[in-house]
Protein backbone atom coordinates (compact mmCIF):
# COMPACT_ATOMS: atom_id res chain seq x y z
CA UNK A 1 0.00 0.00 0.00
CA UNK A 2 1.32 3.24 -1.16
CA UNK A 3 1.71 5.97 1.93
CA UNK A 4 -0.37 8.73 1.81
CA UNK A 5 1.63 12.53 1.51
CA UNK A 6 1.34 14.16 4.84
CA UNK A 7 0.39 18.00 5.64
CA UNK A 8 3.96 19.28 4.74
CA UNK A 9 4.44 17.41 1.40
CA UNK A 10 1.09 18.18 0.33
CA UNK A 11 1.52 21.94 1.41
CA UNK A 12 4.73 21.96 -0.05
CA UNK A 13 3.21 20.97 -3.11
CA UNK A 14 0.89 23.40 -3.00
CA UNK A 15 3.21 25.94 -2.14
CA UNK A 16 5.07 25.30 -5.66
CA UNK A 17 1.51 25.54 -7.19
CA UNK A 18 0.85 28.90 -5.84
CA UNK A 19 4.01 30.32 -6.97
CA UNK A 20 3.47 29.03 -10.78
CA UNK A 21 0.26 30.75 -10.57
CA UNK A 22 1.13 33.65 -8.75
CA UNK A 23 4.26 34.22 -11.45
CA UNK A 24 1.47 34.08 -14.49
CA UNK A 25 -0.28 36.87 -13.00
CA UNK A 26 1.99 39.81 -14.94
CA UNK A 27 -0.36 42.24 -12.45
CA UNK A 28 0.49 41.00 -9.46
CA UNK A 29 3.85 40.27 -10.31
CA UNK A 30 4.63 43.67 -11.51
CA UNK A 31 2.90 44.99 -8.19
CA UNK A 32 4.22 42.66 -6.09
CA UNK A 33 7.77 42.22 -6.72
CA UNK A 34 8.69 45.38 -9.26
CA UNK A 35 6.76 48.58 -7.75
CA UNK A 36 8.70 48.82 -5.03
CA UNK A 37 11.57 49.54 -6.69
CA UNK A 38 9.72 51.58 -9.23
CA UNK A 39 9.37 53.47 -5.95
CA UNK A 40 13.32 53.38 -4.94
CA UNK A 41 13.73 54.62 -8.19
CA UNK A 42 12.05 57.03 -8.54
CA UNK A 43 12.54 58.66 -4.50
CA UNK A 44 16.19 57.73 -4.99
CA UNK A 45 16.22 60.22 -8.35
CA UNK A 46 14.09 63.43 -6.44
CA UNK A 47 15.53 62.81 -2.88
CA UNK A 48 19.41 62.74 -2.99
CA UNK A 49 21.02 65.17 0.31
CA UNK A 50 21.31 63.44 3.39
CA UNK A 51 18.92 63.10 6.14
CA UNK A 52 21.69 62.74 9.30
CA UNK A 53 25.72 62.67 8.80
CA UNK A 54 26.52 59.24 6.36
CA UNK A 55 22.53 58.78 5.49
CA UNK A 56 21.45 59.52 2.66
CA UNK A 57 17.80 59.37 1.72
CA UNK A 58 17.97 56.27 -0.27
CA UNK A 59 19.79 54.50 2.49
CA UNK A 60 16.64 55.02 4.78
CA UNK A 61 14.48 54.45 2.29
CA UNK A 62 15.10 51.08 0.90
CA UNK A 63 14.92 49.92 4.62
CA UNK A 64 10.99 51.69 5.08
CA UNK A 65 10.03 49.76 1.27
CA UNK A 66 11.85 46.11 2.59
CA UNK A 67 9.70 46.12 5.74
CA UNK A 68 6.67 47.48 3.79
CA UNK A 69 7.26 44.66 1.05
CA UNK A 70 6.63 42.38 4.47
CA UNK A 71 2.89 44.03 4.94
CA UNK A 72 2.46 43.98 0.84
CA UNK A 73 3.80 40.86 0.04
CA UNK A 74 2.16 38.85 3.36
CA UNK A 75 -1.07 40.90 4.55
CA UNK A 76 -2.23 42.93 1.33
CA UNK A 77 -1.77 40.06 -0.74
CA UNK A 78 -3.52 37.41 1.25
CA UNK A 79 -6.46 39.64 2.59
CA UNK A 80 -7.26 40.20 -1.40
CA UNK A 81 -6.59 36.89 -3.15
CA UNK A 82 -8.03 34.60 -0.10
CA UNK A 83 -11.57 36.39 -0.54
CA UNK A 84 -11.07 36.13 -4.23
CA UNK A 85 -10.50 32.26 -4.09
CA UNK A 86 -13.27 32.30 -2.17
CA UNK A 87 -16.22 33.68 -4.32
CA UNK A 88 -14.65 31.53 -6.93
CA UNK A 89 -15.03 28.41 -4.94
CA UNK A 90 -11.67 27.24 -5.31
CA UNK A 91 -11.71 27.11 -1.11
CA UNK A 92 -14.99 25.13 -0.43
CA UNK A 93 -13.37 22.70 -3.60
CA UNK A 94 -10.27 22.77 -1.49
CA UNK A 95 -12.16 21.66 1.69
CA UNK A 96 -14.12 19.10 0.02
CA UNK A 97 -10.45 17.42 -1.05
CA UNK A 98 -8.84 14.84 1.40
CA UNK A 99 -5.99 17.01 1.19
CA UNK A 100 -5.39 18.45 5.37
CA UNK A 101 -6.79 22.43 5.36
CA UNK A 102 -3.36 23.11 6.90
CA UNK A 103 -1.80 22.14 3.61
CA UNK A 104 -3.82 25.35 2.06
CA UNK A 105 -1.89 27.71 4.43
CA UNK A 106 1.46 25.83 4.30
CA UNK A 107 0.81 26.91 0.23
CA UNK A 108 0.56 30.57 1.04
CA UNK A 109 3.03 30.59 4.00
CA UNK A 110 5.51 29.56 0.91
CA UNK A 111 4.24 31.80 -1.78
CA UNK A 112 4.88 34.88 0.55
CA UNK A 113 8.00 33.96 1.43
CA UNK A 114 9.35 33.45 -1.79
CA UNK A 115 7.96 36.79 -3.10
CA UNK A 116 9.70 38.12 -0.36
CA UNK A 117 13.39 36.42 -1.00
CA UNK A 118 12.91 37.81 -4.68
CA UNK A 119 11.74 41.23 -3.66
CA UNK A 120 14.58 41.84 -1.27
CA UNK A 121 17.24 40.92 -3.09
CA UNK A 122 15.71 42.85 -5.99
CA UNK A 123 15.31 46.10 -3.98
CA UNK A 124 19.08 45.35 -2.55
CA UNK A 125 20.51 44.59 -5.81
CA UNK A 126 18.98 48.38 -7.41
CA UNK A 127 20.29 49.80 -4.47
CA UNK A 128 23.71 49.33 -4.67
CA UNK A 129 23.96 49.49 -8.13
CA UNK A 130 22.70 52.97 -8.51
CA UNK A 131 22.70 54.80 -5.26
CA UNK A 132 25.62 53.13 -3.21
CA UNK A 133 23.42 51.84 -0.57
CA UNK A 134 25.39 50.00 2.16
CA UNK A 135 24.48 46.35 3.51
CA UNK A 136 24.88 45.37 6.65
CA UNK A 137 28.62 45.47 8.22
CA UNK A 138 28.63 42.80 10.88
CA UNK A 139 27.07 39.90 11.51
CA UNK A 140 25.06 41.22 14.59
CA UNK A 141 22.94 43.53 12.47
CA UNK A 142 22.32 40.09 9.87
CA UNK A 143 20.94 38.32 12.32
CA UNK A 144 18.13 41.04 13.60
CA UNK A 145 17.52 40.98 9.74
CA UNK A 146 16.53 37.30 9.43
CA UNK A 147 15.00 37.76 12.60
CA UNK A 148 12.79 41.07 11.60
CA UNK A 149 12.28 39.84 8.29
CA UNK A 150 11.15 36.29 9.85
CA UNK A 151 8.71 37.77 12.47
CA UNK A 152 7.99 40.24 9.86
CA UNK A 153 6.61 37.79 7.53
CA UNK A 154 4.53 35.34 9.87
CA UNK A 155 2.70 38.02 11.50
CA UNK A 156 1.93 39.84 8.28
CA UNK A 157 0.66 36.22 6.64
CA UNK A 158 -0.91 35.35 9.97
CA UNK A 159 -3.04 38.91 9.74
CA UNK A 160 -3.27 38.87 6.11
CA UNK A 161 -5.80 35.36 6.54
CA UNK A 162 -7.35 36.55 9.90
CA UNK A 163 -8.31 39.95 7.58
CA UNK A 164 -9.83 37.90 4.47
CA UNK A 165 -13.20 37.69 6.68
CA UNK A 166 -13.41 41.45 6.27
CA UNK A 167 -13.78 42.28 2.72
CA UNK A 168 -17.69 41.35 1.45
CA UNK A 169 -16.58 39.72 -1.91
CA UNK A 170 -13.36 39.56 -4.18
CA UNK A 171 -14.21 42.13 -6.24
CA UNK A 172 -14.32 44.63 -3.38
CA UNK A 173 -11.20 43.12 -1.58
CA UNK A 174 -8.97 45.53 -3.14
CA UNK A 175 -10.93 48.61 -2.28
CA UNK A 176 -10.83 47.80 1.62
CA UNK A 177 -7.19 46.32 1.78
CA UNK A 178 -5.25 48.85 -0.02
CA UNK A 179 -6.31 51.85 1.60
CA UNK A 180 -5.10 50.55 4.57
CA UNK A 181 -2.01 49.48 4.07
CA UNK A 182 -1.28 53.00 2.19
CA UNK A 183 -2.12 55.00 4.97
CA UNK A 184 0.07 52.54 7.65
CA UNK A 185 2.65 53.28 4.65
CA UNK A 186 2.85 57.23 5.25
CA UNK A 187 1.85 57.27 9.19
CA UNK A 188 4.96 54.21 9.84
CA UNK A 189 7.97 55.95 8.63
CA UNK A 190 8.34 54.62 4.66
CA UNK A 191 8.46 57.46 2.67
CA UNK A 192 9.20 59.78 5.13
CA UNK A 193 11.63 60.32 8.38
CA UNK A 194 9.19 58.95 10.90
CA UNK A 195 10.33 61.34 13.79
CA UNK A 196 9.48 64.43 11.65
CA UNK A 197 5.40 63.38 11.38
CA UNK A 198 3.30 64.49 13.59
CA UNK A 199 3.26 63.45 17.06
CA UNK A 200 -0.48 61.92 16.60
CA UNK A 201 0.43 59.63 13.72
CA UNK A 202 3.56 58.34 15.84
CA UNK A 203 1.09 57.40 18.49
CA UNK A 204 -1.21 56.03 15.53
CA UNK A 205 1.31 54.08 14.02
CA UNK A 206 2.48 52.63 16.71
CA UNK A 207 -0.11 50.79 17.87
CA UNK A 208 0.40 48.60 14.30
CA UNK A 209 2.88 46.24 13.03
CA UNK A 210 4.50 48.47 10.02
CA UNK A 211 5.78 50.84 12.29
CA UNK A 212 8.46 48.61 14.21
CA UNK A 213 8.94 46.30 11.30
CA UNK A 214 10.68 49.55 9.40
CA UNK A 215 12.24 50.78 13.11
CA UNK A 216 13.73 47.12 13.03
CA UNK A 217 14.77 47.16 9.43
CA UNK A 218 16.23 51.22 9.81
CA UNK A 219 18.49 49.37 13.25
CA UNK A 220 20.29 47.03 10.20
CA UNK A 221 20.96 49.49 7.39
CA UNK A 222 21.71 52.85 9.23
CA UNK A 223 24.19 53.36 11.26
CA UNK A 224 23.67 53.13 14.39
CA UNK A 225 24.18 56.88 15.56
CA UNK A 226 20.54 57.17 13.75
CA UNK A 227 19.31 55.73 16.42
CA UNK A 228 19.51 58.78 18.94
CA UNK A 229 16.67 60.36 16.27
CA UNK A 230 14.53 57.78 17.29
CA UNK A 231 11.38 58.73 19.44
CA UNK A 232 12.90 56.39 21.92
CA UNK A 233 16.41 57.16 21.29
CA UNK A 234 17.56 53.58 20.73
CA UNK A 235 16.36 50.68 18.15
CA UNK A 236 13.91 49.18 20.99
CA UNK A 237 14.84 45.41 19.62
CA UNK A 238 12.91 43.68 22.22
CA UNK A 239 9.91 46.18 21.87
CA UNK A 240 9.97 45.10 18.36
CA UNK A 241 9.95 41.94 18.53
CA UNK A 242 7.07 41.94 21.43
CA UNK A 243 4.59 44.01 19.52
CA UNK A 244 4.87 41.88 16.39
CA UNK A 245 4.70 38.48 18.30
CA UNK A 246 1.65 40.27 19.62
CA UNK A 247 0.23 40.95 16.80
CA UNK A 248 0.89 37.30 15.22
CA UNK A 249 -0.78 35.78 18.58
CA UNK A 250 -3.95 37.92 17.97
CA UNK A 251 -4.06 37.39 14.27
CA UNK A 252 -3.58 33.69 14.93
CA UNK A 253 -6.67 33.70 17.61
CA UNK A 254 -8.79 35.43 14.89
CA UNK A 255 -8.03 33.13 12.35
CA UNK A 256 -8.89 30.07 14.14
CA UNK A 257 -12.35 31.70 15.56
CA UNK A 258 -13.36 33.54 11.59
CA UNK A 259 -11.56 31.97 9.01
CA UNK A 260 -14.49 30.93 6.60
CA UNK A 261 -14.30 28.26 3.35
CA UNK A 262 -17.23 29.42 1.88
CA UNK A 263 -19.72 32.65 1.08
CA UNK A 264 -21.50 33.74 3.84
Amino acid sequence: MNKQPGTLAIGIARGILEIKQFMRQRESVVFTLLFPILLLLIFGAVFKDEIAPGVTFSQYFVAGMIASGLVNTGFQQLAITIPMERDDGTLKRLRGTPAPTASYFIGKIILVFVSMLIQVGLLLAFGVALYGISLPSTPEKWLTFIWVMLLGITSSTILGIAFSVVPKSGRGASAVVSPIVIILQFFSGVFFVFTQLPAWMQNFAAVFPLKWLTQGMRSVFLPDSFAAQEVAQSWEHGRTALILSAWLVAGFLIALKTFRWEKS
